[in-house]
Formats: structure tokens, C-alpha cells, sequence
């Protein structure tokens, strides 16, 4: 599958609502960061130097032992594709921000399930990526490792006995590893809790971050938790530590529906029935506003409350309604006005064929 394959096809694997605890876990994510030794991290790396990492990386897939285990892959480099398709990959997750951003000698591997990708050049020089649906971090973590040993048996990866992996920021330095929970928490959002969640958690070496990772707003009550420490610990401490709080994070929110439930059904139901309202009658929505009423709504259908619509609505349109995809959708750029008018026409479309 190419490029063009992987930004036309609708839906990835992590937004097909399958996998365990998909009801609040939406996907679960490794990311090893590895560097090349003696070439210098990207930010001060000379142009031809990072010409050399992209040229020797796209090298290196299509040789054993890495090509068999990434399986079907593009190697794209991002300066060859448009702005629109850069902000596309990052909308699916595939890419960070920051690296859709600067182009120049950078590049990303795609394979054609979307549960891998891996960043040439971004803020190290590689950035190998799994990504599975629901709570499936062991999984993910089982693939990247195979990714990350084909890779280090064709290159002399930067390393310290006493340190570990060298990495461009010291916060990742040791296994180079960011385990990753993206968790649908409307309750505990509803309540406040978030506050206090995110502090609990702060003490246990755990972050809590936006939908797209640090530094990006909250949307939909979406919310990325990740491992703060990557030194000290083996990565299989770090997967088992951040699964056994994501269990007490979902039942934290499973609880806490409940009590909403209980104590205010009525006020509970009109709201998640007045955000299908809107979605299914709205002629303008903004993302933070659909983003808001999807996750009413999602947590209606998650609850038994809203019958005749399938969970992944959410991951799905999550992905669907954001800029990027909104435009390749319609075939043209257009400014953000006339993209809510796309929205909520494209939400009012969706809502229909399920409903």
C-alpha cells in the first residue's frame, strides 16, 4: 500500500473500537527513540549530515533483517508530499506536529496497517512508533521491540553503559521509551476529577497530556497518559507500572458514570441526548465543539443509554473532522468557516448512515 493508499483509506486499525477496554481506552502506543552514534542529534546536525540519516535509513528498510519484520512499508520523504497530506499523517497519529513542520531531509516509514510508522529526523533520529486499539501495550510494545532489534543489527545505534540510549532530550535518555494510553474520560472530565488525576498520577512518574501529546489541547475528553521515567527502570517495568494505573484510571471513570447515573440520571440523559441533537441538526460546528458532543454521545452509547450506533463513532470522527481530513474529503482547501459548514454536514451524513 502506498502513501496515497494510506491517506485515502478512511478508517486505521486503532479507530475500529476493537481490542480490551475499548469502551475508555482508545489506543494504546510505544515509542523508542534511537539515535545514530557518532552522527549529531538532528537540531545541530549539518544538512548534509541529515541528508546521510535519511539516505542510510531508507537504505537499511529495504534489507533483511528489517524488511521482513516491518512487513509492507513507504518510505516517504516529507519534502516530496504537500502540507495538506503532512497535517493528514499527523491527524492520524502517525506523525508528530513538530515533525510536519521543517521538512527538509525529513522523512517517515509507513506501514500499510498503520500500526507502525517511524520518524526519520524528527527531534532523534529515529522515532519507531506502534500502535495498537484498546489496552494492548504489552502487544505494541512486543512488535516495536522486534523493529527496534532488526534495526540495531544494521546500525551502530548511540549508547552509554552507564546511561543507556542517548537521546536528544534527557528526559527520554535510558530505554528511549514513551508508553502511551489514550483514554476517553468524560465522567471523571464532568466531575473535575481530571485535576486530581493528573496530580496522583504526576507522583507515580506518569503525564497527563492533550489528544495529540504534549504541548496540544484537551479535545472530547480524550486525554494521552504516558511514562515520565525512561531511566532506572526496564521497559517491561515501565509497560506493567502504566497498565496497573490505567486499570485504577478505568475504574475510576466506570465508577463515576455510575454514580452520575444514579444520583442525576435525567440531567445525565438530556445531556447526551441534546449533543446528539446538535450532531445529527447542526448546519456549523467548530472541532472543540463536535469533538464535545462526540464524547457525550460516546459515552451515552458505552452506557446502554444511546442504541443504534457503533463506539468507534467516536475514534472514527475524531480523525474525520479534523482540518486536514475535512478538506481531502471535499477536494479543496477552504478557510475555517466553510470547514464548520463541512463538519457538521460530514457529522450529519455519518450520523445518518448508522443510525
Amino acid at each position: 500500500m502506498s502513501l496515497r493508499d494510506i491517506i485515502g483509506k478512511t478508517l486505521s486499525e486503532w479507530m475500529k473500537g476493537t481490542g480490551p477496554e475499548s469502551d475508555i481506552v482508545l489506543s494504546s502506543r510505544i515509542r523508542l527513540a534511537r539515535n545514530l552514534a557518532l552522527v549529531p542529534f538532528p537540531a545541530t546536525a549539518q544538512d548534509s549530515q541529515k541528508r546521510h540519516v535519511v539516505d542510510l535509513i531508507d537504505s537499511v528498510v529495504k534489507q533483511e533483517p528489517v524488511s521482513p519484520v516491518l512487513q509492507n512499508v513507504d518510505f516517504v520523504r516529507l519534502a516530496e508530499i504537500s502540507p495538506l497530506e503532512r497535517q493528514l499523517l499527523v491527524e492520524k497519529h502517525l506523525i508528530s506536529p513538530q515533525h510536519a513542520h521543517e521538512v527538509r531531509h525529513k522523512a517517515v516509514i509507513l506501514r500499510d496497517d498503520e500500526a507502525v510508522s517511524i520518524m526519520v529526523n524528527e527531534e532523534d533520529h529515529l522515532r519507531h512508533q506502534t500502535l495498537f486499539p484498546g489496552l494492548q501495550l504489552q502487544e505494541a510494545w512486543k512488535l516495536c521491540s522486534k523493529i527496534d532489534d532488526a534495526f540495531a543489527e544494521r546500525l551502530e545505534l548511540a549508547s552509554s553503559v552507564r546511561w543507556g540510549f542517548l537521546t536528544a532530550c534527557p528526559t527520554n535518555v535510558g530505554t528511549g521509551m514513551r508508553a502511551s494510553i489514550m483514554m476517553h474520560l468524560p465522567a471523571l472530565s464532568m466531575k473535575d476529577q481530571m485535576k486530581r488525576v493528573a496530580t496522583a498520577l504526576s507522583k507515580f512518574g506518569v503525564t497527563v497530556r492533550g489528544i495529540y501529546g504534549e504541548g496540544t489541547d484537551v479535545l472530547g475528553n480524550v486525554y494521552q497518559i504516558s511514562n515520565q521515567v525512561t531511566l532506572g527502570q526496564s521497559e517491561e517495568e515501565i509497560i506493567e507500572h502504566l497498565v496497573q494505573l490505567t486499570r485504577q484510571i478505568l475504574e475510576q471513570e466506570r465508577n463515576t458514570r455510575e454514580q452520575i447515573r444514579s444520583r442525576n440520571r435525567i440531567q445525565l440523559e438530556d445531556r447526551i441526548f441534546r449533543s446528539y441533537g446538535v450532531l445529527t441538526n447542526a448546519r456549523t460546528l467548530s472541532t472543540h465543539e463536535a469533538m464535545q458532543l462526540l464524547s457525550d454521545v460516546r459515552m451515552g452509547i458505552d452506557m446502554g443509554l444511546v442504541k443504534g450506533l457503533e463506539p468507534r463513532i467516536l475514534q472514527e470522527l475524531m480523525v474525520m473532522i479534523r482540518p486536514a481530513h475535512l478538506q481531502k474529503l471535499m477536494g479543496s482547501e477552504v478557510d475555517a468557516p466553510q470547514r464548520d459548514i463541512w463538519r457538521a454536514t460530514f457529522i450529519r451524513e455519518r450520523m445518518k448512515l448508522v443510525a
